[in-house]
């Protein structure tokens, strides 16, 4: 079992979650997120004072998924979100040692579904 854990930019999510369903990956957690990387911000001027803004809004898609799913998941998320350009993202991989279904009690990979 692996949690994939994805950063993209805000507008690639719609080509995201498409390439997802097209490799039938349906399950997934997306949540808001801010950083910086490469992009390092940019600079603002607001009301005559010039501000960095160095955190940029990110979305972030977390997954889990039993491992022979894990190469085509990580495909789809590259294929909707690369544009070519610096800041498209980072995907991570990590083991996932337990999953439990709270509403049956399953554990393990029937839990991930």
């Amino acid at each position: 079992m692996k949690l994939i854990i994805a950063y993209i930019q805000p507008e690639a999510l719609t080509p995201v979650k498409q390439a997802l369903f097209e490799a039938e990956v349906h399950k997934m957690s997306i949540t808001n997120a801010m950083g910086c990387g490469q992009q390092k911000g940019y600079h603002e001027t607001y009301r005559g004072s010039d501000i960095e803004v160095n955190l940029l809004k990110k979305v972030r898609i977390e997954i889990a998924v039993n491992a022979e799913f894990m190469d085509s998941t990580v495909d789809a998320i590259i294929k909707g979100a690369r544009s070519g350009n610096i800041g498209d993202g980072k995907i991570f991989i990590t083991d996932l040692t337990e999953c439990i279904r709270i509403r049956t009690g399953e554990k393990g990979h029937e839990a991930i579904g």
